[in-house]
């Protein structure tokens, strides 16, 4: 029950961001999330610096903030912002993996955030729905197609329970759901064109979340956090999106 209640207020709490925040507060919003998800981040992969981890977790946070604001980082500005979170922890004795693991949270976490806002400024509340939309149907559907069909496992070593026959599931249906929403939100585009975007978005949102699933299992921890009674941490409910929204903003033609 408190798992159905938590998400309920949780998709309440999006759609009513989505629908009525000015662009201004979707940023807002989209900033918070990054910033969150980069704390959550940094303590999977065993960075516990009690200076290094706020400085990250501004890092993405602006990152997410500025991209949303339709301007654009910058390949200057990012490569800097890089190369500061790499030294910026390297110099506080972590390792070098940790270096390049942090940094990466400005591209993994901060990056598809901040494009999210940048594609509901540009194409609407019906093209961000869509997206999320989308990942929703499909892993809804390879849970319910791994409980019914299930027989051979995905990424045993990764995540046990995930199926190839889930996968299977939650691609067909993914991609037939882009197709009929697709349709509606964006009529210029032919089905089939809808159809290739949406299976390249359900594969890569599969992906996003054996990524996540793998950071977990290498921290030995069963959610990035408990933050989300039922749910786990922000970034469990982000992962698929993080791998799914940049493809969706350049085929979108919100970056180019």
């Amino acid at each position: 029950m408190t798992r159905v209640l938590s998400g309920v207020v949780l998709a309440a709490a999006t759609l009513a961001a989505i629908l009525f925040l000015p662009a201004a507060g979707l940023r807002l919003v989209a900033a918070i999330v990054a910033a969150v998800a980069a704390f959550e981040y940094v303590a999977l992969i065993g960075i516990d610096d009690a200076r290094v981890r706020p400085a990250f977790v501004l890092l993405v946070g602006f990152t997410a903030w500025r991209l949303s604001s339709g301007g654009g980082l910058g390949v200057v500005p990012l490569t800097a912002m890089f190369i500061a979170g790499v030294a910026a922890v390297f110099m506080r004795r972590n390792s070098a993996r940790q270096a390049i693991l942090g940094a990466f949270a400005i591209l993994y976490i901060g990056m598809p955030l901040g494009l999210l806002a940048m594609v509901n400024a540009v194409h609407g509340w019906r093209a961000t729905l869509l997206l999320i939309a989308t990942i929703a149907v499909s892993d809804s559907l390879q849970y319910y197609s791994g409980r019914a069909f299930g027989r051979h496992a995905l990424a045993p070593a990764i995540s046990p329970k995930k199926t190839i026959e889930g996968a299977v599931g939650g691609a067909i249906g993914g991609t037939v759901f882009m197709v009929l929403g697709g349709r509606l939100v964006f009529p210029e585009y032919p089905w089939p064109w809808l159809a290739m975007l949406g299976l390249v978005m359900v594969l890569l949102g599969i992906l996003g979340d054996l990524f996540e699933s793998r950071l977990k299992r290498e921290a030995n921890v069963k959610d990035s956090s408990s933050l989300i009674p039922g749910h786990g941490g922000v970034l469990d409910r982000i992962d698929a999106m993080l791998f799914v929204t940049p493809v969706y903003a350049i085929a979108l033609g919100v970056i180019r």
